[in-house]
């Protein structure tokens, strides 16, 4: 098993670690998926001459670049990368935190993006149960 210089052991062969990576990259699938269908209403709302602020443009494409990080991180720690690992165990309990809390800024979004946005921040939440858990936690524990 190839691992990179910061990692130490990693037991990413054990059967629950395997399946857990990959419940972990459906939910942060559907978590890019989410993210795109708001860029499709954003995109076809603009069309329509509805406007749309150059905040929902920016939480737009921050959610859809944190997806496509998160599920880059995912593949990295699911094949043993201990610093991908540890940076997928904070994204996955503060963005859905951060996505939330933003969202609850009095009349700074439309009913319908909030209600787009948290469907996501709830289908990336489940990540942070799965990521870390103790089991997971040790297939990645830091030799002494």
């Amino acid at each position: 098993m190839e691992t990179d210089t910061h990692t130490t052991t990693v037991n990413i062969d054990q059967p629950y670690v395997r399946r857990a990576f990959a419940k972990v990259k459906k939910f942060v699938a559907a978590y890019g998926a989410l993210a795109v269908a708001v860029l499709i209403v954003d995109v076809i709302l603009s069309i329509a001459g509805n406007g749309l602020t150059s905040f929902m443009w920016g939480r737009t494409g921050g959610v859809l670049a944190s997806a496509a990080v998160t599920y880059w991180l995912t593949g990295l720690a699911a094949r043993g990368s201990r610093p991908a690992f540890v940076r997928v165990r904070i994204i996955s309990v503060v963005v859905p935190i951060a996505i939330v809390a933003v969202d609850l800024i009095p009349g700074a979004l439309p009913p319908w993006f909030v209600a787009m946005q948290i469907a996501a921040a709830l289908v990336l939440a489940p990540t942070a149960f799965i990521v870390n858990g103790p089991r997971l936690r040790d297939a990645f524990r830091k030799a002494r």
